[in-house]
């Protein structure tokens, strides 16, 4: 849950079944339990982004289904062999069925890695490393930041996000497959010989095509054509008046 959604401490370990809906693969984060020295106190979350809606994968969900399944046998268990066991309703919870400890996940972590000899990682390293798995998954950076319950996305891209060795061989081989091909020989010319015939064909098209005046020019053109008429008859009769018998 920390390293596939990116929650915090806080909220896994105040996560309840009710806030889970395994029918429709979503849960609601509520609330959290976060800690003062050892002494846990439980509340709403960090801020009013982080109250939110998370989308839960199919795998995710089976293994809540079977976890869920595990902690109710263990309560039948105990309860038939006439030991304690509380139905607190939270999601993560001890043998006695109450809640986790926040810091008792800080030290299951720590003694995992330890056991599997990998680096030091630590318990909200995990939740850094969930963003940027979802960004080289093509998953939008707005939904990044929904989904780690950031205010600021400016916070999801310069601190949560890096780029990945996966991520990063892609866009080097998207960069030099288009540079090859933009630089193959002829290239240019086509391109050049492409533009050529689309010019061509617009000027063809321009010759054939009628030319047409504007109805200003045609209504100008019509009365110069009268004023010269009536000039020209003018002249007629001057000239028919003053020739001599």
């Amino acid at each position: 849950m920390l390293a596939a959604l990116g929650l915090r401490r806080g909220e896994v370990a105040g996560l309840r079944w009710a806030d889970v809906d395994l029918h429709e693969r979503q849960l609601s984060v509520v609330r959290q339990r976060t800690t003062a020295g050892y002494e846990v106190h439980e509340g709403p979350p960090k801020s009013k982004a982080s109250r939110r809606e998370l989308a839960l994968d199919k795998h995710t969900v089976r293994v809540l289904r079977q976890h869920r399944e595990r902690q109710q046998e263990r309560r039948t268990r105990r309860l038939g062999t006439g030991m304690v066991c509380h139905s607190s309703g939270y999601v993560f919870t001890g043998p006695g069925g109450l809640p986790l400890h926040p810091g008792y996940l800080t030290q299951r972590l720590r003694l995992l890695i330890s056991r599997a000899g990998l680096p030091p990682i630590r318990l909200h390293d995990l939740r850094h490393g969930a963003a940027s798995p979802a960004q080289s998954a093509a998953v939008d950076i707005k939904t990044v930041q929904h989904q780690l319950g950031h205010s600021n996305i400016r916070l999801t891209v310069d601190v949560y996000t890096t780029v990945l060795p996966p991520a990063a061989r892609k866009a080097a081989e998207a960069t030099a497959t288009y540079l090859i091909a933009a630089g193959k020989p002829g290239a240019e010319i086509k391109r050049q010989i492409e533009l050529t015939r689309d010019t061509d064909h617009q000027d063809e098209t321009a010759k054939t095509t009628p030319r047409q005046e504007p109805d200003s020019n045609r209504m100008k053109a019509c009365r110069q054509r009268k004023v010269k008429q009536r000039r020209k008859a003018t002249r007629c009769r001057t000239y028919r008046t003053a020739k001599p018998n």
